[in-house]
């Protein structure tokens, strides 16, 4: 007896607006690496870390990330570099998978130009916000569409479902330090609460969007190998930079294990579970 592949699996035939999808992914690539050198100051000019008067800076705020942390770009536009090649290919032109993704992906490379465009260009880091708020939508609306359709295989789910987890779960950190960072340049006295405390809610609010990113994704890896390695730098930071706060530094390591247990756990339970559900099938 036959069996149907899933409709998320389904091929139809190719059109040219898969050829304009894939071509739109490939242009948004090229220009997000194009503005992130810009951005990082290879070329010249205002670098993140100097823009807004030094408001995004790794000592901005207690919620900020040690400078090392940023290197992890580097892998994510590696990533979206790879998986822009991929889905150029022909024979993945008319899969389902890409003619969901695509715009999504493009949209998230061309948000996260923009964010630069905000933060360097224009020095506006309230706009910064908003748009980075926009990115993790859509970088969340991808995770859903991932979790959704199945892989080809182990090249598909390290380019797309490996950059893209990475991607969610470092602009997750981004987004929190980016909100941090507006308030203290707009003078926001934290109605007179310590720091420390603010920094320990935002960042126990960030390994709870950690734990529920690994329950939605049944203990996907990838978002949580870059939101532990964003709160673990946050850390750093407190500890051993010029901006010291142990409360802040205890919090994000507390974060991060708690985010990096619940996704181990959650991953070997959906792994019991699927071999269950094979066993009573073959039964």
């Amino acid at each position: 007896m036959s069996t149907s592949a899933p409709a998320s699996a389904a091929v139809r035939p190719a059109a040219s607006s898969d050829v304009v999808r894939q071509i739109v992914v490939v242009v948004s690539a090229v220009l997000a690496v194009v503005l992130a050198a810009v951005g990082s100051g290879a070329f010249g000019g205002t670098s993140v870390s100097n823009a807004s008067g030094g408001a995004l800076s790794a000592d901005a705020t207690t919620i900020a990330p040690a400078t090392t942390a940023f290197s992890i770009w580097s892998v994510i536009y590696l990533g979206l570099i790879a998986y822009a090649v991929f889905q150029a290919l022909p024979r993945q032109r008319a899969v389902d998978r890409h003619r969901r993704l695509g715009y999504w992906v493009a949209a998230s490379m061309l948000l996260n130009a923009g964010w630069l465009f905000a933060a360097v260009q224009l020095g506006d880091v309230w706009l910064s916000v908003v748009v980075i708020v926009a990115l993790l939508l859509v970088l969340a609306r991808i995770f859903v569409i991932l979790f959704r359709t199945p892989t080809s295989g182990w090249v598909d789910a390290v380019v797309t479902d490996g950059t893209m987890g990475l991607y969610l779960g470092w602009v997750s950190v981004a987004t929190a330090a980016n909100i941090a960072a507006a308030l203290v340049d707009s003078g926001f006295d934290g109605f007179d609460l310590s720091t420390g405390l603010w920094s320990a809610i935002v960042l126990g609010v960030a390994g709870l969007s950690g734990v529920a990113v690994a329950a939605a994704g049944r203990g996907r890896l990838a978002p949580m190998l870059s939101l532990v390695w964003g709160l673990a730098w946050v850390a750093v930071g407190r500890f051993t930079g010029t901006l010291l706060d142990t409360t802040a530094g205890v919090t994000a390591v507390v974060a991060a294990v708690v985010v990096l247990v619940a996704t181990i756990a959650l991953r070997a339970r959906s792994g019991r579970v699927g071999a269950t559900r094979d066993l009573h099938r073959s039964a």
